[in-house]
């Protein structure tokens, strides 16, 4: 589907105070015989502890993002599937917006970002004046978004999945806000092939997942589509950088 430009250098923040919020997810593992398990719980400090980790969740934490979103074999994986998305589009998780200067601005017609973490907006809207592109932002999380069936003809999920509390049912979200023949267009790290790589996940997850905004190594994103009722077409492999982090899942998903 075709569109007219988008040419406003604004970004709409849309904050209602009733719409639903969801905690930010942990995980762990426990042992099962030798083998990690990973188990979902989540973290709570207290004291100064607490008062430490808002200061590093609002203040730091952004920005390390950022910084490791914005690495050339990341952009290079946003620059191949963003230009793909066109009509109304609704991206999950749009953060500090570092898909915006991908979109191309003749295809699509109205970009709706969805993210939980208010202090990344300011980033975002830096981006969206320099893409000269229009965001209506809600501060939610993807777990119930509060839009129409059949609403969207694009929905771009970018190194999102891993850091939503409840992956499967933000996809189902997705799935019901697509119109039918709509697309997902997907790229994320998560759940490596190889065994040795999949222990170090596990390994890592109670620590990475507190200092990374709750992000989960080891998803698997391709059981999740499917289960979820998307069929997909799905390259992978790893990028450059530590193993654990670094396999990847992209390409684009329709409703089965």
């Amino acid at each position: 589907m075709q569109g007219s430009p988008c040419r406003s250098d604004a970004l709409v923040a849309i904050t209602p105070a009733d719409y639903p919020q969801s905690p930010r997810g942990r995980g762990s593992h426990k042992m099962q015989g030798n083998v990690p398990v990973d188990i979902p719980f989540t973290l709570t400090f207290t004291g100064p502890e607490a008062i430490a980790m808002t200061i590093y969740d609002r203040y730091v934490l952004p920005y390390l993002i950022d910084i490791a979103c914005g690495l050339p074999m990341v952009q290079a994986q946003r620059r191949q599937l963003v230009p793909q998305a066109q009509g109304r589009v609704l991206e999950i998780g749009m953060g500090t917006g570092r898909n915006l200067p991908f979109y191309d601005r003749t295809r699509i017609t109205r970009l709706v970002g969805v993210d939980p973490a208010m202090q990344m907006h300011r980033l975002a809207q830096k981006r969206s004046r320099e893409a000269g592109i229009e965001v209506e932002l809600m501060g939610l999380s993807a777990e119930q978004l509060p839009t129409a069936n059949a609403s969207f003809d694009t929905v771009v999920c970018t190194y999102t999945l891993c850091s939503i509390p409840d992956a499967a049912q933000a996809l189902r979200e997705m799935r019901r806000v697509l119109v039918p023949g709509g697309k997902l267009l997907f790229c994320e790290h998560g759940r490596a092939p190889d065994e040795a790589v999949r222990r170090w996940q596990d390994r890592l997850q109670p620590l990475w997942g507190p200092l990374a905004g709750g992000c989960q190594l080891g998803r698997d994103i391709p059981a999740l589509l499917e289960e979820t009722g998307f069929a997909s077409s799905i390259q992978s492999g790893y990028l450059a950088g530590p193993r654990p982090m670094t396999f990847h899942y992209w390409g684009q998903a329709q409703a089965a």
